[in-house]
């Protein structure tokens, strides 16, 4: 992978990992590096998902293929917030 292929990457994983985190309610107690990891998952899986049911590629803006990506982002960000938060009100 290049350079800017790495840097893309962050970028894109930055901004839907935030989408994702607004659409989350309440507060996440998450890093923002947590954040964009869980945004670069979700960017792949949803690529992927929208490749398997066809909108991967529309003219304009792929708006189906960056739902997918958002929703799967806020639901990276609520597993991963809410396994933590569950994890210290044990101790």
């Amino acid at each position: 992978m290049t350079p800017e292929g790495i840097i893309s990457a962050i970028i894109i994983g930055a901004v839907i990992g935030i989408l994702g985190r607004l659409l989350v309610r309440g507060r996440q107690r998450i890093s923002i590096l947590l954040t964009i990891v869980i945004g670069i998952v979700a960017a792949l899986i949803g690529t992927y998902l929208a490749s398997l049911v066809g909108v991967q590629d529309t003219p304009g803006v792929d708006w189906i293929e960056l739902l997918f990506q958002v929703v799967l982002a806020a639901i990276g960000v609520a597993a991963v917030s809410g396994s933590r938060g569950r994890r210290r009100s044990l101790l």
